[in-house]
């Protein structure tokens, strides 16, 4: 009900600074008896995906809370399931600001982030301190620092911390902003990287007499062939799911607005056909064999229907929720 004045007032602000001080206000007020004014009653919608129960099919996605810091207030809102991260195994500042900017008349973004974040052990305490009773999914990273030929021991390292904290685990490759990251998408690399992570998520099955599923998150900008080879790659491996999409670099539909010329990852209302296009294209591939996360440009309850319509099982807001608040969160939920 207030969200459209509380946007009003953020977006005269830095982008980032709106993001943490919204956080800061919302962390406080889940802990009071205020929280009716975040809490949302939402329909319960249940999905069975990758052996997990789903309260509804409707996430957040990675990156809007990256440390776990909001986790309650986001639950209170009535999201079916969380991911929190990208998280890598050490505390990283990220790429140099500014870098998030609001492309308004596209109701979009573009980050430059770099996996900022306070470490794998920091998110995991937060976890541990919510109360939030749906499923979390973490999504994990490489430290910048380390060179990609070595990028997998960060997969691993992460792997092992929130092994036991995570109803499901997404691998990051697709990240535009930390260097070489993509190069991990394709050929010998991606399954280098996949042989490695199943064998240790069976270890850690057998260690914890426990099976969290692993999901591969893939860029927008594949190719035919490179989307068909990923495909075969995941169902080889047995990995459980896969997140399409993450950010693009395409600019095309965004040219002659104001922070088109930004380096980064363009996300929101620029990305939603794109977006599922892969899906579409994913979806014939993997011919149900294993499940989609659908994420990309879903700002309304049209655009969440035409990505379950394109074959994802589940989706994920991210640029949509902050530009229409959480009544796109109930929209969606309601009418599905």
């Amino acid at each position: 009900m207030f969200y459209p004045l509380i946007k009003k007032v953020l977006f005269q602000i830095d982008p980032e600074q709106a993001h943490e001080f919204t956080f800061r206000q919302l962390k406080h007020i889940s802990e009071t008896p205020f929280n009716f004014l975040i809490r949302q009653a939402l329909p319960t919608k249940s999905v069975d995906c990758m052996g997990l129960s789903f309260k509804n099919p409707v996430g957040l996605a990675a990156g809007f809370d990256k440390d776990g810091d909001c986790i309650d207030a986001l639950g209170m809102m009535g999201f079916g399931f969380i991911e929190v991260g990208t998280v890598t195994p050490k505390a990283q500042e990220g790429n140099e600001k500014p870098r998030l900017f609001r492309l308004v008349e596209a109701q979009g973004l573009i980050n430059r982030m770099g996996f900022n974040n306070k470490g794998v052990d920091n998110l995991i305490n937060n976890i541990k301190k919510s109360r939030y009773g749906g499923i979390i999914g973490i999504n994990i990273g490489k430290n910048k620092v380390t060179p990609i030929e070595k990028g997998k021991e960060d997969y691993l390292t992460c792997m092992d911390k929130v092994y036991t904290h995570a109803g499901y685990i997404a691998i990051n490759i697709s990240s535009p902003n930390t260097p070489g990251l993509r190069t991990l998408q394709y050929g010998e690399a991606l399954d280098d990287l996949l042989s490695a992570i199943k064998q240790r998520q069976n270890e850690l099955k057998v260690k914890y007499k426990k099976y969290v599923p692993i999901t591969l998150k893939i860029a927008p900008d594949l190719t035919e062939a490179e989307l068909v080879q990923i495909a075969d790659s995941v169902i080889r491996h047995n990995i459980d799911g896969i997140i399409a999409t993450n950010t693009t670099l395409q600019r095309d539909l965004v040219k002659g607005l104001n922070h088109c010329e930004q380096l980064g990852g363009l996300s929101g209302r620029p990305i939603q056909l794109i977006s599922t296009d892969v899906i579409k294209r994913l979806s014939n591939e993997l011919n149900n064999r294993i499940p989609i996360i659908g994420v990309g440009g879903i700002d309304s309850v049209i655009a969440a229907k035409e990505k379950f319509a394109a074959g994802a099982s589940l989706i994920q807001l991210y640029t949509g929720f902050i530009y229409h608040g959480p009544r796109l969160l109930k929209d969606i939920v309601n009418y599905i």
